[in-house]
């Protein structure tokens, strides 16, 4: 068998070449592959999108089992693909569009009902599939809505009403006057609704930008209560412990208070007499740093001491010390 070196580079180049494009390939379409990928694909028509976008959760019983990977319009209904992964759904499964967060987010709920599973080529009919009735885009609607009526026409068409059926009954002449009032407190109040609404708008609009902000910080917060409440058990049993440690001091102190008393009386003593003598103490201190000193010099010339002893022979034993002690 021949090595690679003897073998000829361009084949072995051209191999390298092409399974480094497959792995690339199936690097971006790792979501499609059957064993790593997203799950299983499935679609639902559904009258609406009501807000749904892709990536998008998609939940079983509240747990996420997969997420929306395309929505497009099919005829006169919104037809959402979705994949599911390690979850069973039924022939007869029902899908929803849920409000996940108070700012519109939405999530895909399943009910995963039937006697059989559901063929991924089966798509859940719109009589299976509900959407909800998103309130930012009502609140949006109205207030466009109230921004385009002209309130001094509508109250002159009120006016003229009222003055056109004068003559009938008084519960009828009562109630049109009543809505001759009305539309007048209206136009008055026209400039104050108008900037009420504005600003709920603004105010929709801001919350509406700001969803993924004001998520995380829900999401912040729940997990700061969650450590919270961990810790509360943790200074609980904390507390806990303190309070038996202290009854068993306590007992202990108790049990033994005929040993320990003269011992902190002793100690007392001792500390007493210590105070009584502190100059003393500081003053021996003191005195003793120069024989210190002249200690070190004596053993700071190596593993010897270097020391002069005088009158260890006496001047009359011979001519090694004839003058004595007293030699200049």
């Amino acid at each position: 068998m021949k090595s690679f070196q003897k073998r000829n580079p361009i084949p072995i180049a051209l191999v390298g070449i092409t399974l480094i494009v497959l792995g690339m390939v199936a690097a971006l379409n790792s979501d499609d592959l059957p064993l790593i990928g997203s799950g299983t694909t499935y679609t639902a028509d559904f009258s609406e999108a009501a807000g749904l976008q892709p990536d998008d959760e998609v939940r079983v019983a509240g747990i996420k089992v997969g997420k929306v990977s395309d929505i497009e319009l099919n005829g006169d209904r919104v037809r959402v693909s979705f994949q599911v992964k390690d979850a069973w759904l039924g022939d007869r499964t029902n899908a929803m569009i849920k409000i996940k967060t108070l700012l519109g987010q939405k999530y895909l709920a399943l009910d995963p009902v039937g006697q059989g599973p559901l063929r991924p080529d089966e798509t859940i009919p719109l009589e299976r599939t509900t959407a909800p009735y998103d309130v930012l885009e009502a609140f949006r609607g109205l207030s466009t809505t109230v921004d385009e009526i002209d309130t001094g026409q509508l109250a002159q068409s009120f006016d003229v009403l009222s003055e056109t059926l004068s003559d009938t009954p008084d519960d009828v002449r009562g109630a049109l006057t009543g809505l001759s009032q009305l539309s007048e407190t209206i136009a008055k109040r026209d400039n104050k609704l108008a900037k009420l609404l504005a600003n709920t708008r603004e105010i929709s609009g801001t919350l509406a930008d700001r969803d993924a902000q004001v998520k995380r910080l829900i999401e912040d917060g729940n997990k700061l209560l969650e450590e919270i409440s961990r810790r509360k058990q943790a200074i609980s049993t904390l507390l806990q412990g303190t309070q038996t440690l202290s009854t068993e001091l306590r007992g202990l102190i108790d049990d033994n208070n005929e040993q320990l008393q003269p011992v902190l009386t002793q100690l007392d003593r001792l500390t007493t007499m210590l105070q009584r003598n502190q100059d003393a103490l500081g003053q021996g201190l003191e005195q003793y740093a120069p024989f210190l000193r002249m200690f070190n010099n004596t053993i700071g010339n190596g593993r010897w001491f270097d020391n002069y002893i005088c009158g260890l022979l006496l001047p009359s034993v011979g001519p090694l010390n004839e003058e004595g002690c007293n030699a200049p």
